[in-house]
């Protein structure tokens, strides 16, 4: 197969199939109870230098408990997944916690605008970026979970992003025409929040999956955030509706509200207010700073940072605000 042009940045994970399955073969597939805090989970799977995954897209669906207790712990030094990338990229500047990107969409908070903080860290030179796609990433996620070294597309050729990629044009070996080569890509550890769990870490998710699917068996770790825990009666009760199986997962927690401020389809509007709020004082470093300190660092659980945003009347009116129940 001949290679007719490749990008010029570094490709930070390695991509043989084989390797990836030494490690799988040892990896437990034992339906046994998951539980534990979301403390314990990041003190077990995340540590430093680690490249870190998380799913959900944009504010939607994402992990925030879990991001905050890495922020909390100081993670340092990780290698990270940018698809599309909003407050979840922000929340893991805000500790410098990464020091290379594999970076489709990040900085932006789409229509809110863009990250003052994590503007400064990444141009701050501190850290590696390799830019791709959000289809390029989804394909590659793909490869993976499909245990080969890389999947095709026909996106990218002829732009500045393949320029700045570790993607590589080929030749198809039937047709002679040319496809974008993705390499595979297996993260030490992802973390996906769902709406239901059971305690074996099956799982749902209503509304759109994006790339979740392919990353939770991509994933060398996998930890899941559950907004509910689920008895077991009712994943075997419909089993078509676990996109997601226990013998993925490693950790499985419930955190209510867990992606907030973020959205999470039908249960919970994003928090604009609180949202703008942290875009507003990452104008000022030190102001920064303190917002830090209130609501990450002197709080010792998720619920603490919760409270401090409005606490359950806060958590009620987004909820009414995502069923639009003022428009009833």
């Amino acid at each position: 197969m001949q290679v007719v042009e490749q990008g010029s940045n570094v490709l930070f994970m390695d991509p043989d199939p084989d390797n990836a399955r030494e490690f799988f073969s040892k990896k437990s597939r034992a339906m046994t109870d998951k539980r534990m805090t979301v403390k314990e989970a990041v003190d077990k799977f995340v540590p430093d230098g680690c490249f870190l995954a998380v799913g959900g897209f944009g504010a939607n669906r994402i992990p925030t408990a879990a991001l905050h207790e890495i922020v909390r712990q100081k993670r340092k030094n990780l290698g990270f997944f940018g698809h599309t990338s909003t407050h979840d990229f922000q929340i893991l500047c805000a500790g410098r916690c990464i020091n290379r990107v594999d970076a489709a969409y990040i900085v932006g908070l789409e229509a809110r605008g863009l990250s003052p903080n994590a503007r400064r860290v990444m141009e701050s030179g501190e850290v590696e970026v390799t830019e791709w796609t959000n289809y390029a990433l989804a394909v590659r996620l793909r490869a993976a979970a499909e245990g080969v070294s890389f999947g095709i597309a026909r996106c990218m050729m002829g732009t500045d992003t393949f320029k700045m990629s570790a993607a590589k044009v080929i030749e198809c070996p039937f047709t002679g025409k040319k496809l974008v080569a993705l390499p595979a890509i297996w993260p030490d550890i992802a973390i996906i929040h769902v709406h239901e769990a059971d305690i074996y870490g099956n799982c749902h998710i209503r509304g759109i999956s994006i790339a979740d699917l392919e990353l939770a068996r991509a994933a060398k770790h996998l930890v899941v955030t559950t907004e509910r825990f689920v008895g077991n009666h009712a994943i075997r009760l419909n089993p078509t509706r676990t996109v997601i199986p226990f013998y993925l997962v490693d950790a499985v927690i419930e955190v209510p509200y867990g992606s907030y401020p973020g959205n999470m389809p039908y249960e919970y509007f994003s928090d604009e207010q609180h949202l703008g709020l942290w875009l507003k004082v990452e104008k000022d470093p030190d102001e920064f700073a303190k917002f830090l300190d209130k609501h990450i660092f002197n709080v010792t659980h998720f619920e603490e940072y919760l409270e401090l945003c409005g606490g359950i009347a806060r958590m009620k009116d987004l909820r009414n605000l995502e069923g639009l129940v003022d428009r009833l």
